[in-house]
């Protein structure tokens, strides 16, 4: 017999009394439960309809169909993003519960990166500032050559050819960097030509070079991350080009910044997350700036897999918090960072469901990461298999 459920109109609860039905739903964690009748959200029922053939009655008796019942719930944002969500999760044979039933927990701990510090040299180094392509050029081979070897600042030469060339090229961040910690002088621009020209070709610039500068200074280096669809690669303290080949250490991180005053196609986000993982790096993200977006909670609470089983209600705790996006979506900087929070909120890591246009959902774990003294926020996002 299927599970038939009852649909009041005027509350929209959605009830299930029968004895045998309530026994197979509190079994599987669906529902609130009050006595001898079942409580179920929106999701639930539809989920129940879509997959289980359940029979939703309205209070006059007519059976409703499922667009029927989802427009009786119109109001809820991404509806139907957050209803293939929970079913592709359901459909895994975990569980997921409203997110309003969450409480405190403490899954969620932070991973610290080693952050040395670093003492810039001065280089008393001339460049000169060629604005219309973003780039500085240090002309003086043994200065150059120095700056490059000593802390990887600029490509000496040419890439994987360091011999092949007596100049050394600097990017505009590394530019402004030196400026402003080394005594790096431009014989053709001030330091506010350089931020007004940078500004002009990219709006976030200043934000951008913020997280630059942030790691840099933190004994990170940090060179272009163009080739893997971010802002930089990193590489931890220590690596250097002057390390012989068969000591050379590959980053194994790329950093992309989205300011909270940024807005993005979750497509686009996710892209850049998948190009990392397909060449084996770690995708960090850094969300800058002050904008605060309240109250961006998340869509569920989720049950995950242990040793021996799955994760219940009456035998464990939830592992995440789950958002629940589509791939034509645009979110903020900001709108991000606080559903983070609110995941950091409750001491669990947040989940971001992306759900494209075929339904097929592609899930990607949020976890903090801490740099020592930094004042910015940092995440490493990798793409899971629930």
């Amino acid at each position: 017999m299927p599970v038939e459920i009852e649909f009041f109109d005027d509350s929209k609860e959605l009830v299930v009394g029968d004895p045998s039905s309530v026994s197979v739903l509190k079994r599987a964690f669906y529902g609130r439960n009050e006595g001898a009748v079942v409580f179920l959200f929106p999701e639930e029922a539809m989920y129940m309809m879509d997959v289980r053939n359940a029979i939703v009655l309205s209070e006059n008796g007519k059976e409703l169909k499922f667009n029927e019942l989802a427009s009786h719930f119109s109001e809820c944002e991404r509806l139907m993003t957050k209803y293939y969500a929970f079913k592709d999760w359901r459909d895994r044979g975990l569980v997921i519960r409203p997110v309003s039933e969450a409480g405190k927990y403490a899954r969620n701990p932070v991973h610290k990166y080693p952050s040395p510090g670093f003492k810039v040299p001065e280089y008393n180094a001339s460049a000169r500032f060629y604005s219309d392509d973003n780039l500085s050029v240090i002309d003086d081979d043994d200065i150059g050559e120095k700056m490059y070897l000593e802390n990887w600042f600029g490509q000496h030469g040419t890439y994987k050819a360091e011999k092949h060339g007596k100049c050394n090229k600097l990017d505009v961040y590394e530019t402004l960097f030196l400026m402003r910690h080394s005594a790096l002088k431009l014989e053709n621009a001030s330091e506010k030509d350089v931020v007004k020209h940078a500004k002009s070709n990219n709006h976030f610039f200043e934000a951008i070079y913020n997280v630059y500068e942030d790691w840099r200074l933190r004994g990170f280096v940090v060179k272009t991350g163009f080739k893997f669809g971010t802002h930089f690669r990193i590489y931890f303290p220590g690596a250097s080009p002057a390390l012989p080949l068969n000591k050379w250490i590959h980053s194994k991180h790329v950093l992309h910044v989205f300011p909270r005053d940024m807005q993005l196609l979750t497509s686009e986000l996710s892209r850049a997350i998948r190009v990392a993982h397909s060449v084996k790096k770690t995708f960090i993200l850094a969300i800058p700036g002050k904008k605060r977006i309240k109250n961006v909670q998340p869509d569920f609470l989720l049950f995950h897999r242990k040793k021996g089983g799955i994760e219940t209600p009456d035998s464990g705790k939830p592992r995440y918090l789950m958002l629940a996006l589509n791939e034509d979506e645009v979110i903020s900087g900001a709108y991000l960072a606080s559903a983070i929070e609110s995941a950091k909120d409750t001491g669990l890591n947040l989940i971001l469901a992306i759900v494209d246009r075929e339904t097929s959902v592609t899930h990607y774990r949020v976890r903090r990461i801490e740099l020592k003294d930094s004042k910015y926020e940092y995440y490493e996002i990798d793409w899971v298999q629930p």
